[in-house]
C-alpha cells in the first residue's frame, strides 16, 4: 500500500532525516527524483517557470552524465541539484561501502558542474543507519508527502487529490521527472501548482 503521507512515528525514528521544513510561511518545497532525461526534465522546467516555481531535483549520477546539457539547464534555471546516488541503488540491498562509493561516483558527477552534493535523497527513501552515519556531513531530505506520480496503479486524478489533501505548509513533496511517472505528472503538476498559487503558496527550493 502507497502512503502518500509519512507516517509521524517514522519522523521520531529518524530525526536526523529532514522530512519538512517550518511550516511558519506558506511554502511548499517541491521535489523531483531520478532525472535528469529528455523530454520530462524539460517539460517540468517549463512548468515551473509558468509558475515562478523553484525546486530541488534529486539527479542519478548516470542521467547526468548522459544528459549534461539537461542538467546544465536546470541549474542555470536557479533550482537546487541533490545527489541521488550513481546508479539509483536500495540502501536496504547494498552494503554500505558500495553504497558510498555509489553516492561519491555520483557527486563526482555534480561537481563537474561546480555542484558539490550538499543534500542527499537515499532511492525509494531506503537507507540504513550505517548508510545514513557515513553520509551524516549531508543534510539527508525525505519528504512527508509522496505524491505516487511513479504508480501505473493510480490514476492521475488520484494522484492529484492525495497530494493537494496532505501538503501543507513546510511539505516537502515527492515528483518524478522520469517516464514511469510521466502520464500522472502532466496531469498532476501544473493543476497542484494552480491550486497552492491561487491560495497564496509560494515553492522554494531547499
Amino acid at each position: 500500500m502507497l502512503l502518500h503521507k509519512t507516517p509521524i512515528i517514522a519522523q521520531w525514528l529518524y530525526p536526523d532525516l529532514v522530512w519538512k521544513r517550518s511550516s511558519e510561511e506558506k511554502v511548499i518545497y517541491l521535489t523531483f527524483d531520478d532525472g535528469p532525461i529528455p523530454v520530462v526534465t524539460p517539460w517540468v522546467l517549463k512548468t515551473l517557470e509558468e509558475f515562478n516555481a523553484k525546486a530541488t531535483f534529486f539527479c542519478v549520477g548516470e542521467n547526468v552524465f548522459k544528459h549534461p546539457e539537461i542538467f546544465r539547464e536546470l541549474i542555470q534555471s536557479g533550482h537546487a541539484v541533490g545527489n541521488h546516488t550513481y546508479h539509483h541503488l536500495n540502501g536496504w540491498e547494498t552494503d554500505a561501502t558500495e553504497y558510498l562509493k555509489d553516492f561519491l561516483k555520483c557527486e563526482e558527477e555534480l561537481r563537474k558542474f561546480n555542484q558539490h552534493g550538499r543534500l542527499f535523497r537515499p532511492p525509494y527513501g531506503k537507507i540504513t543507519r550505517k548508510q545514513a552515519k557515513q553520509l551524516s556531513s549531508r543534510q539527508i531530505i525525505m519528504w512527508d508527502v509522496l505524491s505516487g506520480d511513479f504508480s501505473d496503479k493510480l490514476k492521475p486524478k488520484t494522484v492529484l487529490e492525495k497530494s493537494i489533501r496532505y501538503s501543507r505548509a513546510g511539505s516537502i513533496i515527492v515528483f518524478h521527472d522520469s517516464l514511469k511517472a510521466f502520464e500522472n505528472l502532466q496531469f498532476t503538476l501544473p493543476r497542484y501548482l494552480e491550486h497552492f498559487q491561487s491560495k497564496g503558496f509560494t515553492f522554494k527550493a531547499l
